[in-house]
């Protein structure tokens, strides 16, 4: 406790009492340690505050979208400020997560990746369960824990990344063989896509097979394998959409959301979100302002956060959103390449994979909000309502912060 209490005043700007940070040197020195400058063992600051910048104006952003639904009979027994609150008690948590995170050693992420794939798929399994998975909207993806409810398709993103991670260290020796290389993977991320589809949640089945598929590239799979595995997964996808009425429908209320049938129908979500940002012009009509919150546009502070903040912030508010996620994912992407470069294979592939999923969901849900992408159950990354989902990502973002933290070290001389 007393090194998280240490790391915290490290994180905003204060050493702790002594100049210097003990570092444990490797099992043949135990006991012994290395002193190191805090500067040079420190953290990416402005990784940490865009972080920070961004959950706070979610938080923000939550309580401006969500302020009125109690006027709404559906929310009439919750209060004004219900969203936010829980919104902010998962931020607590999920900081609270992500200290005790970024003291856990990368070495123990990789030995305990299998474990909590394993622990992750188990949980999949749980939530399809009768009276144990919580059904919403005729979707059964939670798991009551008292007050909250706990997403584990959340937790299967953050292990299959370190899972794909830890698979390519283990066989950089056959990567250039299919079957020996990839199959393996192949149905561990298949056997997770089949209980994710089973809730449904195609949303999450997408963004795993993004995070593997990224990861099998940037291990270096070849790349006629590579787009192998791509065109496969493009005809699952497009198989999944063709054979579900559903999901057919959604796709041609795309293609058409203003026809007479669609605008009152599977196209009313997005007609409503450009409404939103049309109205918003170049400067918004003010925090608080908008109109399309106000039991027009559903979901307005989970998949369709950006919508309000195209309504009360404008084209101004919307291009620094994208800018601040631009900005994270190309940093996430350069301390994996830093640990690449250093021959920390394993730790380069996790950061470079939360940079990739961080980026794709982010973009995913940025293009159903613009009307560019079908509509996609998705949240903003780190700014809509959604306890798993802030708690997990701000674990993630520990974690890379960690391995930039082991990197500095390396750098200057020491070992992690």
């Amino acid at each position: 406790m007393v090194a998280a209490l240490d790391t915290l005043r490290g994180w905003l700007g204060r050493r702790p009492a002594p100049d210097t940070v003990p570092v444990r040197l490797g099992a043949g020195h135990r006991g012994a340690s290395l002193r190191l400058p805090v500067a040079v063992t420190g953290i990416d600051r402005p990784l940490l505050w865009v972080v920070v910048a961004l959950v706070l104006w979610g938080l923000v952003m939550v309580y401006s979208a969500s302020i009125a639904m109690p006027d709404n009979p559906r929310f009439a027994r919750y209060t004004h400020t219900y969203f936010v609150a829980r919104h902010l008690a998962w931020i607590v948590l999920g900081f609270i997560g992500a200290l005790l995170a970024f003291q856990v050693p990368v070495a123990v992420w990789e030995k305990s990746a299998r474990t909590l794939f394993l622990v992750s798929l188990v949980l999949l399994v749980l939530v399809l369960i009768p009276h144990v998975g919580k059904v919403v909207n005729g979707s059964r993806r939670w798991i009551a824990l008292g007050p909250f409810t706990f997403q584990p398709s959340e937790l299967a993103k953050f292990a299959v990344l370190l899972y794909a991670a830890d698979y390519m260290v283990r066989k950089m020796d056959v990567k250039e063989r299919f079957f020996r290389a990839v199959l393996p993977m192949g149905v561990a991320v298949g056997a997770a896509g089949v209980l994710l589809l089973a809730e449904p949640d195609m949303g999450a089945f997408m963004v795993i097979a993004v995070i593997a598929m990224g990861i099998l590239f940037l291990g270096g799979v070849n790349a006629r394998m590579f787009f192998l595995i791509a065109l496969v997964l493009l005809a699952a996808f497009a198989m999944m959409i063709a054979f579900n009425d559903y999901r057919r429908e959604r796709i041609f209320a795309y293609l058409d959301p203003w026809s007479e049938k669609n605008a009152l129908a599977k196209g009313y979500q997005l007609t409503h979100s450009l409404i939103a940002i049309g109205r918003g012009e170049i400067f918004g009509v003010g925090l608080g302002g908008s109109v399309e919150k106000l039991h027009w546009l559903p979901e307005a502070h989970t998949d369709f956060l950006l919508a309000v903040i195209g309504e009360e912030f404008g084209l101004v508010g919307v291009l620094c959103a994208i800018g601040l996620f631009l900005w994270l994912t190309r940093r996430v992407m350069d301390i994996g390449r830093q640990a690449v470069a250093m021959d920390r294979i394993f730790a380069g592939l996790v950061a470079q994979g939360v940079g990739l999923w961080i980026g794709f969901q982010a973009f995913i849900n940025m293009g159903v909000n613009l009307g560019a992408l079908p509509t996609k159950g998705l949240t903003l990354p780190l700014m809509s309502y959604g306890g798993s989902a802030i708690l997990i990502n701000l674990v993630s973002l520990a974690v890379v912060l960690r391995i930039d933290h082991e990197n500095r070290q390396m750098r200057h001389g020491g070992r992690v």
